[in-house]
């Protein structure tokens, strides 16, 4: 069975970790099959703005632009057709692992230019299948996290989902409440109630 953590804090007052909560679930005969936790594949990613933004002088679909992303004016090749001065973007600096292209980048000559890093798509990060053109955020801190700003903004993006294997003697564990339960009797919060 899969259930996200705000699914289960809807039934369950808790603080804890999801480790703690997984140990615990674990612990109660409920095993953990997988946690998928999307904030920590978009812990590398930041916050930045596109400053300034030229045709690049070999290709007709390329920009050359300048990013702020809180380590210093940075040059970023792209081919997007968003691509623009004074908006702010998701960035990935050389080194930094992109999900939804399976590719680490690193600092590149594209058509003679240097690039050093890419802004992204929501598809090359895994959080939807748009990929129309590079992530435009209505506001945003240079340098901030992209986790920590959908933690703010859009927190079901980000939202851990557990999956737990259900034994034939556990019917009780078949929905969302009854694992809640079951957590709470073991002191790890307490249930809400039902609305």
């Amino acid at each position: 069975m899969k259930f996200t953590l705000s699914w289960l804090k809807s039934h369950l007052d808790t603080d804890s970790s999801i480790e703690e909560i997984c140990e615990t679930l674990t612990d109660l005969g409920l095993e953990v099959e997988s946690i998928e936790n999307p904030a920590a594949k978009l812990s590398d990613f930041v916050i930045g703005r596109v400053t300034h933004a030229e045709k690049h002088p070999d290709a007709d679909k390329l920009k050359v632009c300048t990013v702020e992303a809180g380590y210093g004016p940075t040059q970023i090749i792209c081919g997007a057709p968003n691509a623009r001065a004074g908006i702010t973007v998701v960035v990935a600096k050389p080194g930094t692992y992109i999900p939804g292209l399976d590719i680490t980048i690193s600092v590149g000559k594209i058509r003679g230019i240097e690039s050093f890093g890419m802004m992204a798509s929501e598809r090359e990060l895994e959080i939807s299948e748009e990929h129309d053109g590079i992530i435009e955020l209505p506001v945003g801190e240079i340098g901030q996290s992209f986790a920590d700003y959908l933690a703010e903004h859009e927190p079901a993006r980000i939202d851990p989902v557990i999956e737990i294997a259900i034994t034939p003697n556990r019917p009780d564990a078949l929905g969302v409440r009854g694992i809640a339960r079951d957590l709470a009797a073991r002191g790890l919060g307490t249930m809400k109630s039902c609305v």
